[in-house]
């Protein structure tokens, strides 16, 4: 026998069999306000004090591998009858009489058999309470019940079997009233779909940077289902020497240098990021794997060290991610769209800085012109290795022009020299290390959240402790969170050139001072909106790094691409920098 289904695994497969895969075979659960108040009426349920009448019993049967705990069980004219309890509304027939649903309908006789196995009496029908409209619906236990449940378990029991994701239901209805659509994105593979149907141009800039707010107009307009933001907040550690431990639900923080204690609720926080020499103990760790929480560690230098995580991510997840990211023409393919998105990205960042500035700089409209010839050839690139080869000329060439992109009147020590790092000789690029730091911080635990393996990626090879997926993700988000809010705060004279950095010799560094000035600079820009110009909807930039990694996961988990018989990725990963 398989592992154990529970009978509300059963009813998510009534409901849709893409929710019961991710569900049950990936283990994703995301509660909403609905699923809470379904709890709650749960459990004023179990309260009830008619115990002669309502029993609320678990129940475990061998024969059909099921678990479950049916609401109440009741006697009526010497008859068993199990009770499900439900929060909403009742179906309604054609005369407008209340009628049980598909999922309901199944989870209710599911509760019957097991009823019915464990007393050793038959069980002639279930009852669905719908508390929303008070409305009573028997459901009867005939031959064509026990044949449709035996079907439906052979069906879960076959995608438990599988690795491959069931398709996005063509009942859009479905999918406004479900919990798990900011992991699935229904709508965002419905308009996938359409893209590749119709074939249609999307004329859009290649970054979010500075993308376009008008797009060619689809058949299909996709609903708003992704979660707009994330109102937790990152815990950054910066005090050398503090500890991070618990109590209770809350995070403390102990400062040595104040010797004061600092508790945070852990369901307002949405990472913990260590800095330095600071600590964090193993009860807290526990406390941060119970609730999904990333734990990150970053040095005083600006090196993004590494993470830890509860493990979160399906083996079947991980299974589809490296049978297409060992395909080499796939991988070349998203390559391309990847290094053509960040290039376009800093080509428009040069052009609208230089208009902003109002002056004629040479070394500026030379590296332009530089980058803009280089386009065409990189997008035609037949190997990884020449990708490579050219985005490194058109990455000398944007840096050489970034110096110019600060005011004259800025001092000289804040104007980089080039791309120097590891570690970097002047101000602007211990700035722009400790950015990208916080950044690959970022993307690691947005593919940890998602439950990708950051250790296998499309472009970038392994090196160091720093994971080859979360290379290639960020190069989406340099300009737009790093390089840009880097060059305008320069500009606007928020850095002390003194007191914000330290230096040894030729090597700079930010000081605790700058780091705290930085952080706060970086996590300001993340809450920042931008409007997604193939979707539509606006995102923060935080946002947008969750959606961009599950689109990625999309470009080898949908039936409308395959990796076996193409190496083209065709969804909105791919489409949506696409000219």
């Amino acid at each position: 026998m398989n592992t154990h289904l529970t009978v509300h695994s059963l009813h998510a497969l009534g409901y849709c069999e893409r929710l019961f895969f991710l569900e049950e075979v990936e283990d994703l659960k995301v509660a909403d306000e609905r699923v809470y108040a379904g709890r709650t009426l749960h459990v004023e349920i179990e309260r009830d004090e008619d115990a002669d009448e309502t029993l609320t019993l678990k129940l475990e049967s061998e024969n059909y591998g099921l678990v479950g705990k049916v609401d109440c069980i009741r006697r009526r004219d010497g008859q068993i009858i199990p009770y499900e309890h439900k929060r909403g509304r009742a179906a309604r027939t054609v005369g407008g009489k209340p009628d049980v649903w598909a999922s309901d309908r199944l989870q209710i006789i599911a509760y019957c058999l097991l009823v019915e196995e464990h007393s050793g009496r038959e069980i002639l029908e279930g009852r669905v309470c719908y508390h929303a409209d008070n409305a009573m619906v028997r459901v009867p236990v005939d031959e064509q019940a026990r044949a449709d449940f035996q079907i439906a378990l052979n069906r879960a029991r076959q995608l438990q079997a599988s690795i491959e994701r069931p398709k996005v239901t063509s009942n859009e209805r479905l999918c406004v009233k479900c919990s798990l659509a900011p992991v699935c994105l229904p709508e965002e593979a419905r308009l996938a779909e359409t893209l590749i149907q119709t074939e249609t141009p999307v004329a859009i800039s290649q970054s979010p940077t500075f993308a376009a707010e008008k797009t060619t107009p689809l058949e299909h307009q996709p609903l708003r289902l992704f979660p707009a933001d994330d109102d937790r907040q990152i815990l950054h550690v910066l005090t050398n020497g503090a500890k991070v431990g618990r109590k209770g639900d809350r995070l403390e923080i102990w400062s040595p240098e104040t010797e004061e204690k600092e508790a945070y609720p852990v369901q307002e926080i949405g990472q913990v990021v260590i800095h330095g020499f600071a600590q964090i103990t193993t009860q807290a760790l526990r406390l941060c794997s119970e609730r999904n929480l990333g734990v990150h560690w970053v040095s005083c230098g600006g090196r993004y060290m590494g993470a830890w995580s509860s493990g979160q991510g399906s083996v079947q997840r991980r299974i589809r991610q490296y049978q297409a990211l060992t395909n080499p023409d796939f991988c070349l393919s998203l390559a391309k769209r990847l290094a053509e998105a960040k290039v376009r990205g800093q080509l428009s960042f040069l052009l609208r800085a230089s208009r902003e500035s109002g002056r004629e700089i040479e070394d500026v409209k030379t590296s332009i012109s530089n980058i803009r010839k280089l386009l065409s050839p990189l997008s035609r690139a037949s190997s990884t290795d020449s990708l490579r080869g050219y985005e490194g000329s058109i990455g000398a060439a944007y840096f050489k022009a970034l110096p110019h992109l600060i005011k004259p009147e800025i001092g000289a020590r804040l104007r980089p020299e080039g791309r120097n790092r590891r570690p970097p000789r002047d101000r602007c690029n211990a700035l722009l290390s400790y950015g990208y730091a916080l950044l690959l911080k970022d993307m690691t635990n947005a593919i940890l959240v998602v439950g990708l393996d950051p250790c296998l990626g499309f472009y970038h090879t392994p090196r160091s402790q720093a994971h080859p997926l979360a290379l290639d993700l960020m190069e989406l988000f340099r300009v737009t969170l790093v390089d840009l809010p880097i060059v305008a705060s320069i500009n606007r004279r928020q850095w002390d050139e003194d007191e914000d950095f330290t230096t040894a010799g030729k090597q700079v560094w930010l000081s605790d001072k700058g780091r705290k000035k930085f952080i706060g600079i970086y996590e300001r820009r993340k809450a920042d909106h931008w409007k997604h110009p193939v979707i539509g909807y606006s995102l923060s930039y935080s946002r947008l790094i969750e959606l961009e990694v599950r689109l990625l996961e999309k470009e080898w988990t949908d039936k409308y691409t395959s990796v076996e018989t193409s190496s083209e990725p065709r969804g909105l990963f791919a489409r949506m920098r696409m000219r």
